[in-house]
């Protein structure tokens, strides 16, 4: 999937009782891989995702109780290419508006930074209408993405 960086369609509303923030500090690796896990990701160590964290440029987080309940993580080489990995949301009937929250405030973040960079994204599939709605076209014209998972 790819943005159309020139369309911004308005910042969608956190719901109430929820908490946004944007770190460029590593996260807690061992929260962030339990939350992970819990929204279906593969089983990774904590050193793994630890690693990764610090490989980031920076992670938005939503908390609820101080409970993590969304993430992204972006990586960039700060001048033509940012990838979003890790975007995951607590399932549950938020969990749409969650998603969308977290696109946005990356994509918010990208476009103030690294206007008109390329840009990826690793997303499951509950996430797809999220990213439409953050101006993510699927397969524009018939661009098509692959990936490999190195087991």
């Amino acid at each position: 999937m790819m943005p159309y960086f020139r369309s911004q369609p308005p910042a969608p509303r956190l719901p109430e009782g929820f908490v946004l923030v944007m770190e460029d500090q590593p996260a807690d690796a061992p929260a962030v891989n339990r939350f992970l896990q819990q929204c279906g990701a593969p089983v990774r160590s904590d050193n793994t995702i630890a690693r990764a964290l610090q490989a980031s440029a920076w992670t938005v987080r939503l908390l609820r109780n101080d409970q993590l309940v969304g993430f992204v993580r972006v990586t960039s080489d700060q001048a033509l290419n940012a990838n979003l990995w890790n975007l995951a949301a607590k399932p549950g009937p938020n969990q749409g508006a969650l998603f969308a929250v977290l696109v946005h405030r990356a994509l918010q973040i990208l476009r103030r930074d690294l206007p008109g960079c390329s840009l990826s994204i690793s997303a499951p599939a509950d996430a797809l209408e999220a990213l439409k709605q953050q101006g993510f076209l699927i397969d524009p014209n018939g661009i098509r993405a692959m990936g490999l998972s190195l087991s």
